[in-house]
């Protein structure tokens, strides 16, 4: 079997306040092999953000040792760890978080911007580009945010996360600002990318969005309580042509030409 992506021992992580300790995450164990696609899964407080932040080399796990692609992050130093995330990590989060004034194709250019070894401008140009062409917008390059949808916006956000080509892609609630149909055509990005080879972790508190991954982690007092294989997996494309089906069935019986 090749190295695990992710490979967590005995992870633990205790807030203090005052006198007062808080363990957020109490021993988790797992690994994370490439080409997985895993939801995590919890109520608020279970420490799944805690252990999503962990993942993403956000915060320093108190005990226990991370590798991240068969590096030890648990001994980097904070400057370290931002390379490492910018090197082989990619963000993709629910509030899209891109800058409004700039183009897509600016936005997606941004992580190269902060990489050690910066291209030049035509390399970063064409990087960005076929990001955004990987998601379906390469005809939409020059459009600020204002001028797309919120699905349109999250790919754009999907193609920023894809651009250093990072060993694993974290998203955290991707589809909680959109509604169920642009959820399913972002989902729907999601799993042609697992179907090329790229590892993906994702937070969702939505168990119909989980399905759509591979495997489930329930997380509970810090602890993960259930991890299992999605067996009855849900596929966004076969969804997607239920909804055009549908909606031309619809379109007919009102005497609407679909």
């Amino acid at each position: 079997m090749s190295q695990p992506v992710v490979k967590l021992r005995d992870i633990r992580k205790t807030y203090r306040s005052g006198d007062l300790e808080v363990h957020a995450v109490r021993g988790i164990s797992l690994d994370i092999q490439p080409g997985e696609f895993v939801a995590i899964m919890g109520a608020s407080g279970s420490g799944k953000s805690t252990l999503m932040n962990t993942l993403g080399c956000l915060d320093r796990p108190t005990g226990g040792t991370y590798y991240l692609d068969g590096v030890d992050v648990s001994s980097l130093d904070r400057e370290a760890r931002a390379d490492l995330r910018n090197q082989k990590l990619g963000f993709v989060f629910q509030g899209f978080n891109l800058l409004a004034r700039t183009s897509a194709l600016e936005n997606v250019e941004l992580p190269m911007l902060y990489a050690p070894k910066r291209a030049g401008a035509a390399e970063m140009k064409r990087r960005a580009l076929a990001a955004l062409a990987i998601v379906g917008l390469a005809e939409r390059s020059d459009h600020f945010p204002s001028q797309l949808s919120g699905g349109q916006q999250q790919r754009v956000a999907i193609a920023r996360a894809l651009v250093n080509e990072p060993r694993l892609l974290l998203a955290d609630e991707p589809t909680g600002n959109l509604d169920s149909r642009t959820s399913i055509e972002v989902m729907g990005v999601f799993q042609r990318l697992n179907e090329q080879g790229i590892t993906l972790v994702m937070v969702t508190h939505e168990l119909d969005v989980a399905n759509y991954c591979k495997r489930i982690l329930v997380v509970r007092d810090g602890l993960v309580v259930r991890d299992e294989p999605v067996q009855n997996r849900s596929i966004a494309f076969a969804e997607l042509a239920k909804l055009h089906s549908a909606e031309s069935a619809a379109k007919l019986n009102a005497g609407i030409k679909p």
